[in-house]
């Protein structure tokens, strides 16, 4: 008789980001390019892109300025600008995929906290321990990354607020 695996913690991280919801949502579906780190990918080209189909069912890859394209995972849940999730397979095959899901909770009109689950290592067998633990570190040094580009794009909307506010333009 085999022993049954018994499934492995997700992991979970919560965070705060300076912005509001919808911002927090565009800027990691959307913007994903501009901040998310050439050495989490798979060529590592600079000057590759990062695209997000947004739709259930759409697909996560890089493209290459040749063309290439390396397939990183597969959209499953799409709730602008409340939920996003995908099957994530960066580096492995894709019948290995592990599960994301990531919440974006309004604080108020310019603070979002940022909920991430990570889980189904089970999937990867006795490897799935390796690979969370891989993937707890990539976690860490992906989400400063993203905390920057989210503030920043906070940031530069409100300057922009600001100077037409101070024209006695309504700001947007």
């Amino acid at each position: 008789m085999t022993p049954v695996q018994s499934p492995l913690e997700p992991i979970r991280l919560a965070f705060e980001v300076a912005c509001a919801a919808e911002q927090a949502f565009q800027t990691w579906t959307e913007r994903i390019g501009a901040w998310w780190p050439k050495d989490h990918t798979v060529t590592c080209d600079p000057n590759l892109h990062v695209v997000i189909e947004p739709w259930v069912g759409g697909r996560i890859f890089e493209r290459t300025p040749s063309g290439v394209e390396h397939a990183w995972g597969e959209v499953t849940t799409w709730e602008p600008p409340r939920r996003f999730g995908y099957r994530w397979h960066l580096r492995r095959d894709r019948s290995d995929a592990t599960d994301v899901d990531i919440r974006f909770v309004a604080l108020g009109a310019s603070a979002t906290r940022v909920e991430i689950e990570h889980r189904g290592w089970e999937r990867l067998g006795c490897e799935g321990e390796v690979w969370r633990g891989r993937n707890f570190g990539g976690w860490s040094a992906l989400l400063p990354h993203f905390v920057h580009a989210a503030n920043l794009g906070a940031s530069s909307r409100n300057a922009a607020r600001q100077i037409g506010e101070s024209d006695g333009v309504p700001g947007t």
